[in-house]
């Protein structure tokens, strides 16, 4: 009798660990509920998308209508969409563009998945346009360097990426990446809104080294882990860079997610699409991962 009850009690814990890990989406289901919500977006059509009961909706860090705020006036589709895929929390990231007419939306995207249904839908939203400052030049390819495979011997754990990554909010606290001692390659460079301000292929005439550039203090930045993609190698941040005085509009601070590939303790590519936001702009969303202290 015992011998049975010891067999079946196997049995219930294997079936249970089977059904849970049929509920979980590997990174070609990720992929799939990024290219789901993608169409969706262009069409206008959410009617399809595999929502959980309550999902929860942001854009700009606002509580929002799924297809409501800047994307109800998407007319098109733009060629750019770079993916980050995070197996371990079930979050599919995406930096993607859509077209408002002869506007580009620089849409950074966090579908939140449990179930595999969709549970949440994060975004920031921010429009380029010919009166931009910064004139899109990078967005009809991958960002370089960040779909490539990690080198052999050279991936890091999760921990160390956050920690790697961290860096680089880091230099921008307390002004230097030199003092703070974030690691950038000798061939880094960084996309800002589609257009290349720092390392190799900078738009700048001047002041384009990664360690070189002068670096506005950023003491009151917040810092928090948005998604890892352990197997690519790119950690993706949510900040607010905090109060600079007017820098970036009174009263407003930069809002981004941006992107870092990461391996062999150093900082490859850096992308992010930034927005001027409220200086009291939160996240509203957890952290995936701890921020050390």
């Amino acid at each position: 009798m015992r011998r049975s009850v010891a067999i079946i009690s196997v049995f219930l814990v294997g079936f249970s660990s089977a059904s849970m890990a049929a509920e979980s989406c590997d990174r070609a289901c990720l992929t799939g509920f990024i290219g789901q919500y993608v169409d969706a977006v262009v069409a206008h059509d959410y009617s399809k998308l595999p929502l959980a009961e309550k999902a929860r909706f942001t854009e700009d860090s606002k509580t929002v209508k799924l297809g409501e705020g800047l994307l109800k006036s998407v007319t098109g589709r733009g060629t750019f969409r770079q993916d980050y895929l995070d197996t371990r929390k079930q979050i599919a990231a995406s930096h993607f563009v859509v077209l408002d007419g002869a506007d580009q939306l620089l849409v950074s995207v966090l579908l939140h998945v449990k179930d595999r249904r969709i549970a949440g839908v994060e975004s920031l939203v921010q429009r380029a346009n010919s009166e931009s400052r910064l004139k899109p030049t990078e967005l009809g390819k991958p960002i370089r360097g960040m779909d490539d495979p990690v080198p052999a011997g050279k991936r890091q754990s999760r921990e160390s990426m956050i920690k790697t990554a961290l860096l680089y909010p880091e230099g921008l606290r307390i002004g230097s990446f030199i003092d703070a001692g974030t690691p950038f390659s000798a061939d880094a460079y960084r996309v800002e809104n589609g257009a290349i301000l720092a390392g190799a292929g900078c738009m700048r005439a001047t002041d384009c080294g990664m360690y070189e550039q002068n670096i506005i203090l950023h003491p009151g930045i917040i810092t928090s882990v948005a998604a890892v993609d352990e197997e690519k190698g790119v950690v993706v941040l949510w900040m607010n860079f905090g109060h600079t005085g007017s820098s970036y509009g009174e009263g407003n601070a930069l809002v981004t997610f941006e992107s870092f590939k990461v391996w062999g303790g150093e900082i490859h590519s850096i992308l992010a699409f930034f927005k001027g936001l409220p200086i009291s702009t939160s996240r509203w969303w957890s952290t995936t991962d701890p921020i050390p202290k």
